[in-house]
Formats: structure tokens, sequence, C-alpha cells
């Protein structure tokens, strides 16, 4: 059971956290305009099935495990940079947007296998960010009423509500950016641009994840 009292606070709270510009929201926007809506959807998706493991850190107690650990939060980070380091120095290596047509290490997949990759990609981009972790042992406890039962059921429970309205309104977000990348890119420069835009950020994204502090 839920508090009904605090349902409708926590949708329009979770909203306002999703519509706010972060890395996962900038990566599926940028992968919309240079790779088309299929990549952006898929990564998407990803993001917010990412979000429910934070959301079981969160409810096990593990998040403030690692909130009380700079070790474990910095390899958490150290990692996550590394993942997104890779995926930026691949696109930036890459043959351009019409030629690759994938996130890296994809295009010779089949059609199956590049979206699993691709939704992959988005689960780890979003698993391995332990500021999304720490955010989800502040966030969730706040609407949670311990008077209706065990609150970790609870946080479980708020945890999923936000893992798909992130799913959702990431994947419209990539649809809509899809749709803009697919009529630029059909200049083959301007593709080639796109794609050597989509390595800086995953660079960009990575050094601001190192320098990121718990606090």
């Amino acid at each position: 059971m839920l508090a009904e009292h605090l349902l409708l606070p926590y949708i329009a709270a979770s909203m306002v956290c999703i519509a706010s510009p972060g890395p996962d929201s900038l990566t599926v926007l940028s992968l919309g305009l240079a790779r088309g809506r299929r990549d952006a959807m898929q990564f998407a998706l990803g993001v917010g099935t990412g979000c429910l493991t934070h959301t079981l850190w969160a409810a096990l107690g593990v998040a403030a495990l690692v909130a009380a650990s700079e070790q474990l939060f910095t390899a958490i980070k150290l990692a996550g940079a590394a993942y997104l380091l890779w995926l930026g120095i691949s696109a930036l290596r890459s043959r351009g947007a019409l030629a690759a047509g994938q996130l890296a290490g994809t295009s010779d997949a089949p059609p199956g296998r590049r979206g699993w990759q691709r939704f992959l990609n988005g689960f780890i981009n979003n698993s391995l960010n332990p500021k999304v972790m720490l955010f989800f042992i502040a966030f969730l406890p706040q609407f949670v009423d311990p008077a209706l039962g065990p609150v970790s059921h609870q946080m479980l429970q708020l945890g999923a509500g936000f893992a798909l309205m992130t799913a959702t309104s990431y994947v419209l977000l990539g649809a809509a950016s899809g749709r803009v990348g697919e009529l630029l890119r059909r200049r083959p420069g301007l593709a080639l641009a796109l794609d050597r835009a989509v390595g800086v950020l995953f660079i960009g994204l990575a050094a601001r994840l190192v320098l990121t502090q718990r606090a």
C-alpha cells in the first residue's frame, strides 16, 4: 500500500526531476539527433530500467553504504566515467551515423542484437551513476508512510513508478529528437558532425562524472 495523499505530490515531483536536463536526457536527445529515433528510444528504455537498480539499492540500504563510503562511491563513479569515455571515443572514431548507423561496437550486429546493445548502453549509463543512486535514497523516503507497511516495499513501488515515468518520458524525447535528426541527417556532412558531437558529449559527461562529489 502507498499513501494516497502523497501520490500526486510524488508524481509531480518525479516529473519535475525527470524533465530537468541531465546526462541521461541529454544523451537520449543527442542520440536521437545523430542516430535516429530507434537508437534513442532503445537507449531510453535502458535508462528507465536502470532506475530499477537504484530503487533496489535504496530499498536494501546499499545506497546508504555507498553514501557513507568514499571508496565505494569513487569506484562506481570511475567505472561509469570509463564507460562513458569508451562510448565517446568510439563515437569520435566512427564513420558517421549514416555509415556506421549504430552505437559503438554494434554496426555489424543483427538488428535484434543491436537493439539489445543500445538498451544495455542506456542501462549501464544510468546504473553506474552514483549520483542517481544517492538521489533515490534521498528522494523516495519522502513519500513513504511507515504506518502503511514495510518501508522497503513502498520504496520499491515508488521506484518502479519513477522508472516507468522516466522510460516513457525519455522514449517520447527520443522519438521527437529522432524525427528532427532524420531531417538533419539527409545532409551527409552534417551526419558526421552529429556523430562527432555525440562523442564530445559522452567525453564531457565522463569528465563531469569524475569531478562529481558525494555532497
